[in-house]
């Protein structure tokens, strides 16, 4: 009996869907070594959630080396036993998930562009559109070491609010997402905002900002219900690109 035989058709879907979701942070070279995680909640049961085997690097991510665990961390499926999870994987994701139902995948990344903006006081600028995205939308965590403690979940909870993106200083980017699709696009506008921001900075010259106003209305257009399929199209595009690996991650 294969793996996929063990498990509920809309989980197995769910493991293609994050395998590939891996492979695509991969892809955008958001990845560091075999750190920084991605869960996504089991669509038929809602109180587990699956997350990389901790080891396998995001490009070679497959269906069948994601783990299934509850919000305490426990491995809960027989198929899934021995393989090893990462505990600050686990503490970041897990909080998230717990507080909120709505939340089904959260995406953790440690980038150059982002650690570096995580420790500008400033932050995210909104000088460009992408940063746009997020205006007044942002939220902010103090770094407090390496994310061991579940203690720390409670203000992870309260410091991300009702936001979907939040800087976790001197540390990484994180998203959150009712769908895979919207975790996705949140943490790939909020990659190449930190990216640009770093270059305008990087260049010396004096920033132009756009007015409030025009932040303002730029916001609500990033997050209208009109752009709900863009966001699924963009998605679909994405997975055009690793088109040739789908066999693979779906094992």
């Amino acid at each position: 009996m294969s793996l996929q035989d063990k498990m509920s058709a809309s989980e197995w879907e769910a493991r293609c869907q994050l395998a590939a979701l891996y492979r695509l942070i991969a892809y955008y070279r958001m990845t560091d070594l075999i750190d920084t995680h991605i869960s996504l909640r089991v669509p038929d049961q809602s109180e587990y959630f699956l997350i990389n085997q901790y080891g396998v690097t995001f490009d070679k991510m497959t269906a069948s080396q994601l783990v299934k665990i509850d919000h305490d961390g426990n491995i809960v499926s027989d198929y899934d036993q021995g393989k090893p999870v990462n505990v600050a994987g686990f503490v970041i994701h897990s909080a998230l998930h717990t507080a909120h139902t709505y939340i089904n995948c959260v995406i953790h990344t440690h980038t150059a562009d982002g650690i570096a903006v995580s420790a500008q006081k400033h932050g995210l600028l909104p000088i460009s559109q992408h940063a746009l995205k997020f205006y007044n939308l942002m939220s902010y965590h103090e770094y407090e070491g390496v994310a061991l403690s579940t203690d720390e979940r409670e203000r992870l909870v309260h410091d991300l609010g009702q936001n979907r993106v939040m800087i976790l200083r001197n540390h990484g980017l994180l998203s959150a997402g009712e769908t895979i699709q919207r975790a996705f696009h949140e943490i790939y506008f909020l990659e190449r905002a930190c990216q640009a921001q770093i270059k305008a900075l990087a260049g010396g010259s004096e920033l132009h900002y756009p007015t409030p106003e025009v932040c303002e209305r730029t916001a609500r257009q990033f997050n209208s219900p009109a752009v709900e399929p863009i966001i699924l199209n963009a998605w679909n595009a994405a997975l055009s690109l690793i088109e040739n690996q789908k066999a693979e991650y779906c094992s």
